[in-house]
């Protein structure tokens, strides 16, 4: 008997063992949670972020702001109140905090007294805030927000009369930018730099003119004036991929151009001593891709010089040491977001690697840090497998240390795929290109497995080594997955992310088929177990494959491009493409267009093919993914289209929606395995 009931108990421990340990799973997107935004204050001892989970009820992200010690100690929500919170920043003497919450009657700026730990409402907006930033004596902060403007009217109707029902008025519409896609129609107005005492008080617009005032605001050294970026060119609608660096008095709203030239200049920050300006910036060569470098200049404008011309990576997110004696940055190298530092002289240092996490669908770059008076650093850390924890390096420190483990409960209990990275040579030209492959949970070399190639979108963008929700569900449904950074990718230097100019798709397809030749050769992938799959820019890579050979079994091509023709008139930047992309208007250039466009292949495609896009997507539009689908329907290829109603071009934005994404996708490729 005792025998019989030590067997019983071990199997009922091998059971839950099991069931502890079960494969990263659907329901497991709505557990997650991440770290954003994560602010440090003055002295280095506290640090306040906004805590990212989902609403499973409401099928949507939500954040709330927590704070926590640097050792890790003291972690604790912030405020009582159960709302989005966001955009936490510290007054320079960190006694204040000043966030943004949503109320019932839109976002509105909140500070939080540190010492007693009240919080109170500062505004009463039309429009949400952003881009907040504290004076340097912290009486005031800027934020910039919209300002409506009235809509063209072209002609007069007649009253209806009292209780009628009549049709809407039409949408009048005369901008050359008026949809977004995620947002929709853009009602008329232009972004604003305002004003308001940080002890409450009347906010008060500071900029003027029928132009945008966006990104980032740094104070001068005496709070007199605030450094922005904007393009207040009399053509900008038509020069939009130039911006300058301006300069706004805060008293008078006399506005002052201090850069000039051909191109973005960008995110100007402001030396603590007041002296120097840094932003960020390239002279336009117009092409496909350029490295956003750092740039000096003196306050008043003079004194222009490149800082980190040696580093042939692009930059973001710069902040100033304490002293002015240097700048951090962020930056993408080899798929993995790294936190830097430059000197004055031009000396580069790497400070800190895995930055991201924050971008939880696909692993794309992302996150954000701050850093202290002394130096030291908080930011959002994040590896294969887990999302944005908060990691703080300390000055002269070698690494970075973990504080927090948000997804303990959840992902301690799951086995995740493994994720390896590997590196081959380009057939073109023997250029070394790098890309991952994630195992299946309890992967078994001795078995064979279906192979997946997941194209990145963009093209100009990376994946990396980060954590990816959707990866893993492809690894859990007994897939390896392949996701390779083929040329035309960020984070290998201006040159290489450039190859695509005029020739997209190009030898991009050959670096992606390299890869998969690479892994059969390993033994990875097997020939007769080839799927592939993408969105966006992926989804036009996976259209481009399928069309030049028939060795995939099955394929999901996701809100593609397939008719650079059509796509490039109705998007929602439809003026973006000329000239960056390919030389000239469609009508200028009909066969360069239509000879990179997908469809043109269509005749050559007999792999088994869903076609998927969101309803609402007005970056690639469903008529795009209908092409497709209708070309493959009249050539009795086998296929289906599936339309996410209410999605954007973003579909996985919600969480169901990426949920029924991956779903849809590995239901199509499983009739097809092997």
């Amino acid at each position: 008997m005792r025998t019989v009931l030590l067997s019983l108990a071990a199997f009922i421990l091998t059971l839950t063992v099991s069931a502890q340990q079960a494969a990263f799973g659907y329901m497991d997107v709505f557990k997650l949670q991440y770290a954003s935004d994560p602010q440090i204050d003055p002295s280095g001892e506290w640090i306040v972020y906004r805590r990212m989970g989902f609403d499973i009820m409401k099928d949507r992200a939500v954040g709330n702001l927590w704070s926590i010690k640097t050792d890790g100690s003291q972690h604790q929500k912030l405020t009582s109140r159960e709302t989005n919170e966001s955009s936490p920043r510290w007054s320079p003497t960190g006694d204040r905090l000043a966030f943004v919450s949503s109320t019932e009657e839109g976002s509105e700026i909140y500070i939080y007294w540190v010492n007693t730990g009240n919080f109170a409402r500062l505004t009463q907006l039309p429009f949400s805030p952003g881009s907040l930033s504290w004076s340097p004596r912290g009486d005031q902060l800027a934020f910039t927000m919209n300002v409506e403007k009235k809509a063209p009217v072209l002609a007069k109707i007649p009253k209806k009369p009292k209780g009628a029902k009549w049709a809407d008025a039409p949408r009048i519409t005369d901008r050359l930018y008026h949809e977004a896609d995620g947002k929709g129609y853009i009602k008329p107005g232009f972004t604003h730099i305002f004003t308001v005492p940080s002890s409450g008080g009347a906010p008060r617009q500071i900029t003027s003119g029928d132009y945008h005032h966006r990104g980032p605001l740094s104070w001068s050294g005496n709070g007199s004036r605030i450094y922005f970026s904007a393009n207040r060119n009399a053509d900008w609608e038509y020069d939009f991929r130039n911006s300058e660096v301006y300069t706004v008095n805060v008293e008078d709203g006399q506005i002052q151009q201090l850069t000039d030239r051909k191109g973005p200049d960008t995110a100007p920050a402001v030396s603590p001593d007041g002296r120097l300006v840094a932003y960020i910036g390239y002279e336009d060569q117009v092409q496909a891709y350029q490295v956003r470098k750092i740039h000096l200049m003196n306050a008043d404008g003079s004194g222009k010089k490149v800082l980190s011309e040696s580093l042939d990576r692009s930059v973001a997110n710069l902040k100033w040491d304490n002293k002015s004696g240097g700048i951090y940055f962020t930056y993408d190298d080899k798929g993995n977001t790294k936190i830097g530092y430059i000197s004055l002289d031009g000396k580069l240092s790497k400070l800190a690697d895995d930055l991201g996490g924050t971008t939880l669908g696909r692993p794309y770059a992302g996150g954000s840090y701050s850093l202290s008076r002394n130096g030291t650093i908080v930011y959002t850390h994040s590896r294969p497998e887990y999302p944005a924890e908060i990691a703080v390096v300390r000055p002269k420190a070698k690494r970075a240390i973990k504080i927090t483990t948000l997804n303990k409960n959840l992902l301690d209990y799951r086995t995740l795929g493994r994720v390896e990275e590997i590196w081959y040579k380009s057939s073109y030209d023997q250029r070394d290109i790098q890309g991952w492959v994630v195992y299946p949970p309890d992967y078994d070399a001795n078995k064979k497995y279906p192979f997946l190639v997941e194209n990145h979108g963009g093209p100009i963008s990376n994946y990396g080594d980060r954590f990816s929700t959707e990866m893993q569900l492809y690894a859990a449904a007994g897939y390896i997955v392949f996701y390779p950074n083929a040329r035309g990718s960020t984070s290998y230097g201006e040159e290489f992310g450039n190859l695509l100019y005029n020739n997209y798709p190009g030898q991009d397809y050959d670096d992606v088929m390299d890869g998969v030749d690479y892994c059969i050769s390993k033994g990875i992938a097997h020939e007769d177990q080839l799927f592939v799959t993408g969105g966006s820019a992926g989804g036009i890579m996976s259209a481009w494959i399928i069309g030049k050979n028939n060795r995939f079994e099955a394929a999901v091509v996701a809100k593609p491009v397939m008719n650079w023709i059509s796509k490039t008139l109705v998007a929602d930047n439809y003026f973006y493409y000329a000239n960056h992309r390919y030389p000239g208007q469609p009508w200028e250039n009909f066969e360069g267009y239509w000879k990179f466009s997908p469809i043109s292949l269509v005749g050559n495609i007999e792999t088994p093919t869903m076609v998927m896009v969101g309803m609402d997507d007005l970056r690639t539009p469903p008529s795009e993914a209908k092409q497709l689908y209708h070309a493959l329907k009249l050539r009795k290829i086998e296929t289906v289209l599936v339309e996410i109603p209410g999605a954007s071009h973003g579909i996985a934005s919600k969480p169901s929606n990426l949920i029924s994404k991956i779903a849809h996708t590995i239901a199509w490729l499983d009739k097809y395995r092997k």
